[in-house]
């Protein structure tokens, strides 16, 4: 019989030879401990696995809402163009879009007031190098309910080389190479290469770049990505747009539905 067991016998309504005494009293109460500590742990681990459920869930969903959005515009606007890949540079190639200008496009879901995210920092530094034109559509959404979200607002920029260029400036591709390989520094500590990489950043000439630079560094990624703020958005890319709320935000004419009919097509994970 363990200690645990005897001291079960005490606490049952029977004292047991092992829990007379100071030593016995000394074996039950750490039995006792033992218990309150496994009990602790088995109900923290549910909260934890618990949280992370509901993270992912929510998750999920922000992404399905994306993915439909960003379905619906293929679909609608640009001849159902399927992308290849998630990593692909631009979602809708030019030749995908005959009617908005013959760009390429980069559609995206933002939760309204909320920066927009660009994705890589060396690949959207690079339309910079190449004075790339492209149409960004970014709708914006707000959680209406619990289990709704609303269209807000939508607006298509046509963003020129020169604005996007103005977004960088002063940072250079060297700057941001740097950047990268103190991030990607496996020497280094996941907790080291988050101080160092928030030092930098800290510093000219990212505090004096529009365009935010936001290294991810934990256990599964070591990335520099990056975005616009909410406010920036209007600002530098489109200046003649209204930010505020809009009852029936269109696109090109086209409201957005209230509801999606279809589930969003699955894309392969694949590199370019």
């Amino acid at each position: 019989m363990t200690n645990d067991e005897k001291c079960d016998g005490v606490r049952e309504g029977g004292a047991t030879a092992s829990c007379v005494g100071d030593a016995g009293a000394s074996r039950c109460a750490s039995g006792r401990r033992s218990r309150s500590f496994r009990r602790l742990i088995r109900q923290s681990l549910v909260v934890i696995i618990h949280s992370a459920l509901l993270f992912s869930a929510s998750a999920r969903e922000v992404q399905s809402h994306g993915l439909l959005f960003e379905k619906w515009l293929r679909d609608t606007f640009f001849g159902g163009y399927t992308p290849r890949g998630y990593t692909q540079k631009w979602d809708i190639p030019a030749e995908f879009n005959p009617n908005h200008g013959h760009i390429p496009v980069n559609p995206k879901a933002i939760k309204y007031g909320t920066p927009i995210d660009f994705g890589d920092a060396l690949r959207q530094f690079e339309i910079v190098e190449k004075r790339e034109r492209f149409l960004a559509i970014i709708g914006f959404w707000e959680q209406a309910t619990k289990t709704e979200k609303r269209w807000v607002n939508v607006q298509a920029a046509d963003i020129k080389p020169e604005q996007w260029a103005r977004l960088w400036a002063p940072v250079t591709r060297t700057d941001l190479e740097r950047l990268v390989a103190v991030i990607k520094d496996k020497s280094l500590t996941l907790e080291d290469a988050r101080s160092r990489a928030k030092e930098i950043k800290s510093r000219p000439p990212f505090t004096e770049a529009v365009m935010q630079v936001n290294p991810k560094i934990d256990g599964s990624q070591r990335r520099l990505q990056c975005s616009l703020r909410f406010d920036d958005f209007f600002k530098h890319l489109a200046p003649k747009a209204d930010p505020a709320r809009q009852a029936d935000p269109t696109i090109f004419g086209v409201p957005i539905p209230k509801q999606f009919a279809s589930e969003a097509r699955k894309i392969e994970s694949r590199r370019e």
